[in-house]
């Protein structure tokens, strides 16, 4: 009986594993659209893109906050994925 359950339990932890993804560090100022898409959440490609677009425009970003300035990035966003957020050199 102990096999059993421990064999369910250990299928199911495995089956659940990918929900539990976390975001990585992610350097804005150089990662690419699908980069930054697949480490922040709540960032599709399309947010990504316009992340990038910012960027390339106003020469990096020197603090996370100015994500604000991208259509699509707001304050919860911004707040849900600021530990991951890495400033490298900008341009």
């Amino acid at each position: 009986m102990m096999k059993s359950v421990l064999r369910r339990f250990t299928a199911f932890t495995a089956a659940c594993v990918p929900m539990f993804a976390f975001a990585g560090p992610v350097d804005i100022n150089s990662a690419d659209a699908p980069t930054i898409a697949e480490e922040l959440d709540g960032v599709g490609l399309t947010k990504a893109h316009a992340i990038v677009e910012y960027r390339d425009r106003n020469g990096g970003y020197s603090e996370a906050d100015e994500l604000l300035n991208v259509k699509g990035i707001g304050p919860q966003i911004l707040d849900a994925n600021r530990t991951n957020i890495v400033l490298g050199k900008s341009k």
